[in-house]
């Protein structure tokens, strides 16, 4: 918009900008072009779009990566497509665009596949011609370059087009299904279809059930990671007990390794210590790391190709447990070699599990603790006051991966090679919980490990950490 006295409106509370600098920036720019090599693992995701395309014949496929979303005022979190579009792109994390959509269009023998994309910023004082230098959420100058759409089909190996064709591409009268909830301007263009679409997300989220090859690869990538940010940790501990929030340390320092190593975190970081261990999703740390507590660290790096390791250890913070520690902490750990035991292709979901809660249901007892008192009836089920949630969680793009998946394939269903899951059982003893000796209460310990289950077995993929008690204190005594 132009005013009189020759300068440009643009809202907010920046500075107008006067015709000559306009002008300015609309020349001497180099050519700056790429020629880019397809994406690490676009091979693995045609083959995965190929999945989608037999599934759902004779219909279109709309899958929206998601956009940004608002922080505060003008700040936005940083950008993470939705899992499905990774899973079926390869996109790496800092070259993902907000509001791409991927659109499987049905052809009559299967689909043409094009990724409608923001493309770089033109700087030809055409339309967007100003976005490159006055955008904040979009433009080049203020948050990087993105590539141009030739960039875009090379890098992912399908048809790319600008974001502003869609909804031209989406007029045609075609049966089609949305993802639906993670772009409302894509899901304004199609009328819903709640059945279909919602048989099209729990596809999407079984489809990445079984990991391929590429997949384990980049968790193995991630839970190495995961594994440095334990030591990184571990050798900071001593540092934590000066500081009022020690927790804020502990989290800091795991979070350095997770963005230096990787694209940033899998999940908000649980660093907590004493009674805070008792609270699974311990995510304000802000307490104090005290000699003669327990820090329970929960966390995992999520790697540049948006795969994230998902560990547990309890630590004593002094280095060594005490007596009533260490008794809580052996039996988590008899529990969790239980069910590591239990992992093996044909073994139900389940098995490991029920094992893990047999063994702490036995210890439990021989303690002489059994939940509501001696006098009523034996029943397992009551010890989940003291074990709260299930022992583990299929694992990959997201922490807790598939979520959508239908039961019979996921927690009543059977393991097979290529699942990658945690194993990991804790006891927290609430502060207040009067059904326990008092010397009990305030302690909660988890122990978990990532784990790939193969033809005739399963391999710890978080190996590279100690588990038991013994083990634990002497890697802490050699890091001091």
């Amino acid at each position: 918009m132009e005013r009189q006295d020759g300068l440009r409106s643009v809202g907010s509370h920046d500075r107008a900008i006067p015709d000559a600098l306009a002008a300015c920036f609309r020349q001497g720019w180099a050519n700056t072009g790429l020629k880019l090599p397809p994406l690490p693992g676009a091979a693995y995701a045609a083959k995965r779009r190929a999945a989608v395309s037999e599934r759902f014949p004779n219909e279109r496929i709309v899958i929206p990566s998601g956009g940004l979303k608002a922080r505060s005022n003008d700040f936005d979190y940083t950008f993470r497509p939705h899992s499905a579009f990774i899973h079926l792109t390869a996109e790496q994390g800092t070259q993902a665009v907000p509001d791409s959509v991927l659109v499987f269009e049905p052809t009559g023998t299967g689909h043409s596949v094009t990724l409608f994309t923001r493309p770089r910023s033109p700087r030809d004082g055409g339309p967007n011609g100003t976005e490159f230098y006055r955008d904040r959420q979009y433009g080049e100058f203020w948050v990087g370059r993105r590539r141009t759409l030739s960039e875009t089909a090379d890098a992912f190996g399908i048809e790319a087009a600008a974001r502003g064709e869609l909804e031209r591409a989406l007029g045609a009268d075609v049966p089609t299904r949305v993802l639906r909830g993670e772009d409302a301007s894509v899901d304004a263009l199609v009328p819903p279809a709640p059945g279909p679409e919602a048989e099209l997300r729990t596809f999407l989220s079984e489809l990445r059930l079984v990991k391929d090859e590429w997949e384990i690869e980049q968790l193995r990538t991630a839970v190495e990671s995961t594994v440095a940010g334990f030591h990184d940790v571990a050798g900071e501990l001593r540092h934590a007990t000066g500081l009022a929030r020690g927790e804020r340390w502990i989290e800091g320092t795991f979070n350095r390794r997770a963005r230096l190593d990787g694209y940033g975190l899998g999940f908000e970081t649980i660093a907590a210590a004493g009674a805070h261990a008792c609270v699974l999703h311990w995510m304000r740390n802000d307490g104090p790391v005290r000699d003669g507590d327990l820090l329970l660290l929960d966390a995992g790096v999520e790697a540049d190709s948006f795969y994230t390791g998902d560990v547990t250890r309890t630590l004593p913070v002094s280095g060594r447990f005490t007596d009533v520690q260490r008794r809580v902490y052996d039996l988590v750990f008899a529990a969790q070699s239980a069910g590591i035991a239990a992992l093996r292709p044909g073994a139900r979901f389940s098995d490991f599990h029920n094992a893990a809660i047999r063994v702490i249901v036995e210890g439990l007892d021989s303690w002489g603790l059994r939940p509501g008192g001696t006098e009523l009836a034996h029943d397992s089920t009551l010890y989940g006051r003291y074990t709260v949630c299930g022992t583990g969680h299929m694992l990959g793009l997201d922490c807790h991966d598939c979520a959508s998946a239908r039961n019979e394939n996921y927690v009543n269903g059977t393991l097979e090679a290529g699942h990658v899951l945690t194993v990991e059982p804790g006891l927290y003893f609430q502060p207040d919980d009067l059904t326990v000796p008092e010397e009990l209460r305030g302690i909660g310990v988890r122990i978990e490990d990532d784990f790939l289950i193969t033809d005739d077995g399963s391999v710890c993929l978080s190996s590279g950490l100690p588990r038991s008690a013994d083990e634990v204190e002497a890697w802490m005594a050699s890091l001091r």
